[in-house]
């Protein structure tokens, strides 16, 4: 009696032919299977006792059927007519007792039963047919009061996932823990939005997940479809069919789909259908951003996994390569949804593969799948005007190109550090909408380590003297340097941009020497002075 299911939470297993040959009442009277030993495992129904020619007029299927053997017709036919009504009218197997009429079991019977498939066991002693009906017939009406009540369990759990406002991703995990099977949500595209796996990894689950899919006909019923056996129910929203939840059957031989499992399955779609009212965002949407966050964080299990999961949302994880862009809408901005809207349908018309969701409050991601010989520039140009169109404060960052899945995180990466080394009001390219990497100078390498109080001591202990000198006494000593250094060193430059004769540019360039304590003639610690002074500019722009 193997369960398939979590311990307390799966139905059970039906009882089987072997397992009522292995009851006590039953083992005392040395059962021997003669024939049909590959079948032991149909479930019995019900146990029927029998000394009739013609038993078949009185059973539904599934019964066990008990008898003396008395009642055998004498003639080969009549056998064979008396197996074949058992076996048509699917009864679970035959028993017959070795004790009063025959003491092994007549060829014609063994034959007939052979032939027809039909478990035939012998009782070598004598057994009291009328206790192993009661001892069965208790575990049969047992098992069917816990199936009962575990049915009652699925309607009380998904009654308060609806009634709490659950979420898809909560209805699907809570599906999947009650069943012990994978359940996975789709839409009407075959596009897998949320895949809880059990007993499979998530490759297992989702590989060809769109060919696999479409090999499973539509219905409009909770039914058994397709080749792999899948347990489909439709997914309706607002009176139309939007897209169904399946349960995939164990990896392993395991029992098959009950009618628990339909319940449960029904339950789900159900509460989905709920959810669907209740939660108006896209369940696409969310599933691009729960899938985008699952490769920037690198929360994935395997490459494998990652690549089934992003090629089942419709992401062809086979490009040339890959690239990863930030839309930075700035706090308080608003009008994610609508530029996130917008760059869907950007890259819809456009005809590029990519996943679109929000990352963090006021933050989208864009993961583009591109063929090797086909430039991202472009695309992202396009992009980004149709994100300042939106929303002209916004700030457009590019990562690196990657040119496999599993690197994404990187290009991601590459992308953030773009974004915080891009303050407020920094200008674009001349040539471009977007910022990149290349354009990250000293300035902007300090603006993004400006929190740093690494940064914020370096600069106060280059320069404290000095700024206080200026304080104390009203000059201006920091603008002196600042001229000096803009001008790399040439003193006649420097005292023409701040409107000085020379004598006094010397004069001041001597007292800044002697304040920093410092040899302004050294090109290295002229170039320690200049990434001081601009980190300074940094923190008080800040």
């Amino acid at each position: 009696m193997n369960d398939n299911h979590p311990a307390g939470q799966g139905p059970t297993p039906p009882l089987t032919v072997a397992d009522v040959l292995a009851l006590p009442v039953l083992a005392a009277g040395r059962p021997e299977v003669v024939t049909g030993m590959p079948h032991l495992d149909r479930p019995v129904r019900w146990v029927h006792i029998t000394e009739l020619t013609d038993p078949a007029s009185f059973l539904k299927g599934g019964e066990l059927v008990l008898t003396t053997g008395m009642p055998l017709p004498t003639d080969a036919a009549g056998v064979r007519r008396y197996v074949d009504e058992l076996a048509g009218v699917g009864a679970a197997a035959l028993v017959i007792e070795l004790v009063r009429r025959y003491h092994r079991p007549p060829d014609a019977l063994v034959d007939a039963c052979r032939l027809r498939g039909l478990p035939l066991v012998t009782l070598a002693k004598d057994v009291n047919f009328l206790e192993v009906t009661q001892v069965v017939h208790a575990l049969l009406l047992g098992n069917q009061a816990d199936a009962m009540r575990r049915t009652q369990r699925i309607h009380e759990a998904f009654t308060a996932l609806t009634l709490r406002g659950a979420g898809p991703e909560d209805v699907v995990r809570a599906a999947a823990e009650m069943s012990g099977r994978t359940v996975v949500l789709e839409n009407l595209v075959h596009q897998a939005l949320i895949c809880e796996p059990s007993g499979l990894t998530v490759e297992e689950a989702l590989a060809d997940w769109e060919q696999r899919s479409r090999a499973t006909g539509p219905g409009d019923n909770t039914a058994i479809r397709g080749p792999e056996g899948w347990l489909t129910a439709p997914v309706e929203y607002q009176g139309e069919r939007w897209g169904r939840v399946a349960m995939l059957p164990a990896r392993t031989d395991g029992p098959a789909f009950g009618p628990e499992d339909v319940t449960l399955l029904e339950r789900t779609a159900m509460a989905l259908t709920v959810a669907r009212l209740i939660h108006p965002t896209p369940w696409e949407r969310t599933a691009h951003r729960n899938a985008l966050l699952d490769l920037v964080e690198q929360r994935h299990r395997s490459a494998e996994d990652a690549r089934a999961r992003c090629a089942a949302l419709g992401l062809p994880t086979d490009r040339g390569h890959f690239v990863a862009a930030l839309v930075d809408l700035r706090a308080g901005k608003g009008g994610g949804v609508e530029t996130e809207s917008r760059l869907m349908q950007e890259l819809s018309t456009a005809g590029v593969p990519a996943l679109v969701g929000e990352l963090a409050p006021d933050r989208l991601g864009i993961l583009l799948a591109l063929r090797t010989s086909q430039p991202w520039r472009p695309i992202v140009e396009r992009l980004s005007g149709t994100v300042l169109g939106l929303a002209p404060e916004a700030v457009v960052s590019v990562g690196s190109e990657v040119t496999d899945l599993t690197d994404t995180a990187r290009s991601f990466r590459a992308a953030a550090r773009v974004a915080e080394a891009t303050p407020p009001g920094q200008p674009l390219p001349p040539d471009r909408s977007f910022h990149e990497l290349t354009d990250i100078g000293l300035r902007r390498l300090l603006y993004a380590l400006r929190e740093d109080p690494r940064v914020q001591e370096y600069t106060e202990r280059q320069l404290r003297r000095l700024i206080d000198h200026d304080i104390q006494h009203g000059t201006d000593l920091l603008t002196t340097l600042r001229h000096y250094l803009e001008a790399a060193g040439n003193k006649t430059t420097a005292a023409r941009r701040g409107g000085l004769s020379r004598e006094t540019m010397y004069q001041r360039l001597r007292t800044i020497e002697r304040l920093l304590a410092r040899d302004l003639e050294s090109g290295d610690q002229r170039t320690e002075l200049h990434v001081a002074l601009t980190a300074l500019d940094v923190l008080r722009a800040d």
